[in-house]
């Protein structure tokens, strides 16, 4: 309708800025308004459409309901047409109610729409779509990096150090694969690169390493520090749920991505174990140095031998020095935690780091791995850190890796937890009696007749294995590293 149309744009135009739509819509006044009404109008109806389902699903989770929605342009405002069969007065206005307080805002720009909440409105003038003002403006000194992955990330934060102002950065793939590089160009320019935020959410961990514990030569760490595969064990453990139900669970409570493959797979927690294992010991490891497994194999069987050896099954991301102190180790696997360890009681999505340093003993760091208030606590601790060191850089960094600096995993010293079936069951246990010494039978109700396990003796991985495949008529079903944390 004209008339309409013509209101609208009358409407716009005497407004400087921004102008309310039904307490619901704010609209930027250089949106072309006949883009606006072509454009705009169906990406309402779609975000509508979301946000009233939600609204409908926590109504109702069980019932479901039939219903349609609208969008559509009145003399003043933009007006919500919703309807259905299903439902009467008083629960339409509940639902309604339920979407309103959502409080969703949407910005308009160049036939764009960007969702925001109500307490960003106040900044919505500062929003910009073009890196070089900020690389280019002298005021700021501070710049905050939470874009995750490791483009454009990593050409945007060189820039930024480059041009004299210190980044902060909750992104641990980027401080991974690039964290020695990106500290050198901090102190070639005399500013900082903080990255608390990269491991452990809002646990205070890289700080308290590189300050609390200086004094302590540190020779070994071990922390849970992927949230969603701890979900899943603790489900798996305490609830007796199978990987694949527990998954789902952590997918539907948002603890999971629809493809979780970065976490049930240990990429997620092998970045992390790389920054640390870079500040512990001193030059940098890349994610291709560490050993990395995930927990898609963990099956409710080894749940319960591990109860019976007196323990959990936890996703470990570790590294220690070798023994002779010049190479380290580097891992992220499943593993046996002992009961009694402190490791052993981190549940569902918490995390914990243990620290084992030659003054100290062991320190554990425990809180939440995840989640937004979390993370933007560890983040804003940087930017005051970065305010209050500013023309002056914290001394702060690590030197880069060395061919052979990080050895391999198989040389690692470790015990292992070995599940297996035989028809000759009694013999072929009397062969793992001789062959690696003292082991430790477990048992599991309802185990088949012809399964067994037992836990070997703390040898190298290696050599473990290899006396594995002298094991004649046995099939090994699986096998777990075994801890002494």
């Amino acid at each position: 309708n004209p008339n309409i149309i013509g209101n609208l744009k009358n409407y716009i135009n005497s407004h400087q800025k921004v102008f309310e739509i039904n307490e619901t819509m704010i609209i930027d006044t250089k949106s072309e308004i006949d883009k606006f009404i072509e454009d705009i109008i169906p990406l309402l109806h779609t975000y509508a459409d979301i946000y009233l389902s939600q609204s409908i699903k926590n109504f109702n989770k069980t019932r479901k309901i039939n219903y349609s929605v609208g969008v559509k342009v009145t003399s003043n405002f933009l007006e919500l047409d919703f309807s259905s069969t299903d439902l009467d007065k008083g629960e339409i206005i509940d639902i309604l109610n339920q979407y309103r307080a959502k409080k969703k805002y949407y910005r308009l720009k160049k036939g764009e729409i960007i969702l925001m909440d109500q307490e960003q409105l106040e900044f919505l003038d500062d929003f910009i779509k073009d890196f070089n003002i900020i690389l280019n403006d002298p005021e700021v000194k501070v710049v905050v990096e939470t874009m995750g992955g490791l483009h454009p990330a990593y050409e945007f934060v060189s820039a930024c150090l480059k041009a004299g102002k210190s980044v902060v950065t909750s992104n641990k793939e980027l401080v991974a694969a690039k964290g020695c590089e990106l500290l050198g160009y901090a102190a070639e320019h005399n500013v900082n690169f903080l990255f608390e935020a990269s491991v452990g959410g809002g646990i205070p961990i890289i700080r308290p390493i590189s300050q609390c514990l200086a004094a302590n030569e540190i020779n070994e760490f071990a922390g849970i520090l992927n949230g969603t595969t701890n979900f899943i064990l603790t489900r798996m453990i305490n609830d007796g749920m199978a990987f694949e139900d527990a998954l789902k669970l952590a997918q539907d409570n948002g603890y999971a991505e629809r493809d979780p493959s970065a976490d049930i797979l240990g990429f997620d927690a092998c970045r992390k174990v790389c920054i640390l294992a870079s500040l512990c010991f001193g030059k940098h490891v890349y994610p291709d140095q560490v050993h990395t497994e995930g927990i898609t194999e963990i099956t409710l069987e080894d749940v319960e031998y591990a109860k019976d050896w007196g323990g959990v099954i936890k996703l470990l991301g570790r590294a220690r020095k070798s023994e002779d102190g010049k190479h380290i180790y580097a891992i992220v696997s499943p593993a046996f935690v002992d009961h009694h360890s402190q490791l052993a009681s981190v549940d569902d999505v918490f995390n914990a780091i243990l620290v084992r340093g030659d003054a100290i003993g062991d320190v554990v760091f425990y809180g939440r791995g995840a989640g937004k208030l979390p993370t933007a606590s560890a983040v804003v601790g940087d930017v005051i850190d970065c305010a209050r060191h500013e023309n002056k850089q914290k001394f702060f960094g690590w030197a880069d890796s060395e061919e052979g600096y990080v050895s391999d995993y198989l040389d690692m010293p470790t015990a292992l937890y070995v599940r297996a079936r035989a028809q000759q069951k009694q013999q072929v246990i009397s062969s793992a009696e001789k062959t690696f010494g003292e082991i430790k039978l477990l048992k599991h109700t309802g185990a088949p007749e012809d399964e067994f396990a037992f836990v070997t003796p703390v040898a190298s991985e290696r050599e473990l294995r290899t006396k594995l495949e002298t094991l004649l008529g046995a099939e090994i079903i699986s096998t777990i590293r075994v801890t002494d944390y």
